[in-house]
């Protein structure tokens, strides 16, 4: 430990680290890139593989820049502001290969892997700040997220990444606890009340959501503070309120409650609207959401006679996008509030031949297969878990003709391929940038069904 030694940096791992080679061990060295040789320190050492830090750069890379947030490097969601936009985009194609080549797939030899598409303009695109709430021991309230691997907060009084109004309403949510003397979650003593804040905003028409995440109902300030909020922010529509009483990682709590204005934001995309609970899930960019969306249907490539399984659904995003396409689409999602969203997004845009349901898609798809139901088309979105095993049990068996599979997860997409090319064939893999500065990377595969 503490031992320094000069590394030159081969490539990015999947977490956006530099890697290098000691005395042929693998090093892992957070914020280095690729060709820069550094001075390192040994800050972990396990059995195959080294943890470092950097002590001094010798020579840096050309693609190295100097980041906007003074905080990048320190809290998630930065790993990669130090490295210029079009080597991320490079990166990202990357990682979708490194993953390819732990899990060797049937065939990765050959899959064909796109340029990853990328945006314009690499910043101010995430619409949701979901940020936890501290008092310091001078009795500062702050706002923002816990460094790596800790539960140190860093108080996020800017953020590049984030919409800008996304940012000037949860300051001013962080002030108003201040003034009105709010009490704040204490992790350690288990007490206070207002633990995390959550603003999200709607691209298409400037609506603002703020939940307050709480231990309890009771909240002596309310009044004051939504009054306050709209009177700074009329286009905050929707102000609520979910009581989250465990100690947990988990952020929302069973219970929400509307403390003034709609339950609801409104959302436009490809040309419809959407409905967003605050539990709702959306993707974080918006801009890149369409691109996405559109690579994911031209690689379904629908008849109008076709029925369409739109598999962890949200509030309907892409299977609604799709209906005008398809004969009939069906979807389902775990969270009851996404589904009642999709339903009436379904109603808000005169969309008559698509239906959502409450429950896992390994349990709901057999189930609708018993009633007689058949599909032709399958598209999938699963979480960073990657699909269930019981849905890739139920894929084989019914083996759809078209099939597509939006990863945002590149390793548990890799491994999730190891079981579905045994009957599928991979056409192409499209990797799509959706949250630059990171090392998140969100994939399109497109399917044939193989005749091995």
């Amino acid at each position: 430990m503490g031992q320094r030694f000069p590394l030159t940096i081969k490539r990015l791992g999947i977490n956006g680290e530099g890697i290098g080679y000691y005395k042929r061990k693998l090093v892992f060295i957070k914020g280095a890139l690729p060709t820069e040789v550094v001075v390192a320190e040994v800050i972990g050492i396990k059995p195959t593989f080294l943890t470092a830090k950097i002590h001094r750069i010798k020579t840096p890379s050309k693609d190295r820049v100097t980041p906007r947030d003074d905080y990048a490097g320190q809290v998630g969601g930065f790993e990669l502001e130090h490295l210029a936009y079009p080597a991320q985009l490079a990166f990202k194609r990357d990682v979708v290969q490194q993953s390819l080549e732990k899990f060797k797939p049937h065939g990765y030899h050959h899959y064909i892997l796109k340029p990853t598409i990328g945006m314009d303009d690499p910043y101010s695109y995430r619409n949701k700040a979901q940020f936890q709430v501290r008092k310091t021991a001078e009795g500062q309230v702050i706002a923002g997220l816990y460094e790596e691997h800790s539960h140190n907060l860093v108080d996020l009084a800017t953020c590049s990444v984030q919409m800008p109004a996304t940012m000037a309403v949860m300051r001013f949510v962080v002030s108003q606890l201040q003034d009105l003397n709010v009490a704040i979650y204490d992790e350690r003593r288990e007490t206070g009340l207002v633990k995390t804040i959550v603003v999200r905003e709607a691209a298409a028409t400037n609506e603002l959501q703020v939940v307050l995440v709480t231990t309890k109902p009771t909240f002596p300030q309310r009044d004051e503070l939504v009054s306050n909020l709209q009177a700074k922010f009329p286009n905050v529509v929707s102000i609520m309120q979910n009581i989250n009483p465990e100690k947990t990682s988990l952020i929302w709590g069973d219970d929400t409650i509307r403390l003034a204005g709609k339950d609801q934001i409104r959302e436009e995309l490809k040309g419809l609207q959407f409905n967003l609970s605050a539990r709702a899930f959306l993707q974080l960019n918006p801009y890149q959401t369409v691109k996405l969306y559109d690579e994911a249907l031209k690689a379904l490539d629908l008849g109008e006679n076709e029925n369409v399984v739109d598999a962890y659904a949200g509030v309907g995003t892409i299977g609604l996008s799709v209906a005008h396409a398809a004969h009939e689409v069906r979807g389902m999602d775990i969270i009851a509030d996404s589904v009642k969203d999709a339903n009436e997004n379904a109603a808000l845009n005169g969309i008559t031949n698509a239906h959502y349901e409450t429950g896992k898609a390994e349990d709901v798809i057999p189930r609708w297969i018993d009633e007689g139901f058949s599909f032709d088309a399958l598209i999938v979105d699963p979480p960073r878990t990657g699909l269930d095993d019981g849905l890739i049990r139920t894929i084989l068996d019914t083996l759809p003709q078209k099939f597509v599979y939006i990863s945002c997860n590149p390793s548990t997409l890799a491994r999730d391929l190891k079981q579905l090319t045994t009957k599928y064939h991979v056409d192409y893999i499209q990797s799509v940038d959706m949250m630059p500065q990171t090392p998140r990377c969100e994939a399109v595969v497109k399917f044939t069904r193989a005749e091995y």
